[in-house]
């Protein structure tokens, strides 16, 4: 008789990898792998905008980062799913923005804290609570990116 497939989440995969004795984590020199890929820089550009712009955020949500410095591609792969489960938008490899209830603020900040208790490792994680000022007054340097899309500062003169 075929064994059932039950639905494990990713928190519970991280839990069962440190089990496994996990131990020699691969260089932070990395090679990328597919699921290292993300969106375009305007893709991303986008959706910070959205999240700056949203007028309608509850009252009770927090904007906040989440920064992480992760050398096992595994344990990287399953921190980004769960993030992105959660609702966090990605803006760089290794840089999540979320714009999320204090609950779920406090889940997330939580569950990580416990994936980086559960194995040894050199690793670390960022969550970095950010206001909407401080967010708009954030400057891009590099990738060509107009920094005055992201803080509506461009100024057209017309004659």
């Amino acid at each position: 008789m075929p064994r059932k497939k039950r639905k494990v989440d990713e928190l519970t995969k991280l839990k069962l990898i440190a089990q496994a004795g996990m131990t020699d984590a691969p260089s932070p020199n990395r090679e990328l792998t597919p699921d290292d890929s993300i969106e375009s820089i305007e893709q991303r550009v986008e959706e910070l905008l959205a999240i700056v712009n949203n007028r309608k955020r509850p009252s009770g949500n927090m904007l906040f980062f989440v920064m992480y410095d992760i050398e096992s591609n595994k344990v990287r792969r399953y921190i980004v799913k769960y993030l992105e489960k959660k609702g966090c938008t990605r803006i760089q490899k290794s840089i999540f923005l979320a714009d999320l209830s204090m609950d779920k603020y406090n889940a997330i900040r939580q569950d990580l804290a416990e994936v980086q208790a559960a194995y040894e490792n050199n690793d670390s994680i960022l969550i970095v609570p950010i206001t909407t000022d401080y967010l708009k007054a954030m400057k891009v340097i590099g990738q060509n990116i107009d920094v005055d899309i992201i803080t509506h500062t461009r100024n057209t003169l017309f004659f």
